[in-house]
């Protein structure tokens, strides 16, 4: 991802989406010939001048300042993920040549974390990486996901272009525009957490040559922090399901993060939790007698 290119559509963005009104500014007779505020009136309300805003707007955040990151933070009314996704384009901006080398994608789970993993056993829990590639996953995590893992095989299962790309995922989530939306958010802001990461590069380059519905969504420069809220999906199994999102990054393991979706309890999302790991041990227990017969099969050919 260009960063001077990020910066340039994030800003345009987010003025874009403002009126004289929102901040505190009279609208004047005469047709505007601008979506949202000009370039002038930021400025005018941060503090600095039209031509130092318009140079940032370009992409040219190298050495601005903590005080006037705050202050287009405060007239652009950005929330709390949208001022951190501004920090972090701006370290990008003033990084030196040896930070900025392409860096590859932690892929190995340690495994205290596998274990830590298999101990939550009330909950679908997983691992993943900047990129929305599952790189461990729970006995129950695996089951709510089967849909996706189903259609990987033995592949490293990525969230993203599951979501995207695969029919399935549209009778999964009960609003795929929706999914989709935060699919693209997420990934927006990783990249500009972790901008050098080459997993994070590839798989927005693949859904960007291959998908329409990622290219018209990217241009909306949204970015969303993926640590809370509602999942839903409607699992072939046990039906829709709502459960709630927690995640957090692992202190010991940079750019992995821990996912947990759980339901409070005497909710009907904790009895569809139990009827999914009826489900899934059904399951593994078909697929263990396959494997047991197939073995005998070739024991006595």
């Amino acid at each position: 991802m260009d960063n001077r290119t990020e910066v340039r559509e994030f800003l345009t963005a987010r003025r874009s989406r403002l009126t004289p009104e929102d901040v505190g500014l009279p609208r004047f007779g005469g047709r505007r010939h601008v979506k949202g505020l000009r370039r002038e009136e930021v400025a005018m309300l941060a503090g600095v001048s039209t031509e130092y805003y318009a140079r940032l707007e370009r992409g040219d955040l190298g050495g601005v300042s903590e005080q006037v990151l705050d202050a287009l933070a405060d007239v652009l009314q950005l929330d709390e993920t949208e001022r951190d996704h501004l920090a972090h384009l701006a370290r990008t901006a003033s990084a030196s040549g040896r930070s900025r080398r392409p860096k590859p994608a932690p892929h190995a789970v340690r495994p205290g974390v596998r274990a830590a993993l298999q101990a939550i056993t009330g909950a679908p829990a997983f691992v993943r990486n900047g990129a929305l590639d599952i790189l461990a996953v729970n006995d129950l995590g695996r089951a709510y996901y089967a849909p996706l893992f189903e259609a990987v095989g033995d592949a490293v299962p990525n969230l993203a272009t599951f979501n995207v790309f695969d029919p399935a995922a549209r009778t999964f989530y009960p609003d795929w525009t929706r999914a989709v939306d935060g699919t693209v958010a997420v990934l927006r802001y990783e990249a500009a957490r972790s901008p050098y990461d080459k997993r994070i590069t590839e798989v927005i380059g693949e859904l960007s040559t291959r998908s329409e519905v990622f290219r018209d969504r990217w241009a909306n420069a949204v970015v969303h922090r993926h640590d809370a809220g509602l999942k839903v999906a409607v699992h072939p199994a046990v039906g829709e399901l709502t459960l709630h999102m927690v995640g957090t990054e692992l202190l010991t393991e940079p750019g992995l993060s821990l996912m947990i979706y759980s339901a409070e309890q005497g909710t009907a999302g904790e009895e569809k939790l139990r009827l999914l790991a009826s489900w899934a041990a059904t399951e593994q227990s078909a697929h263990d007698s396959e494997l047991t017969e197939a073995a005998r099969e070739r024991k006595t050919e």
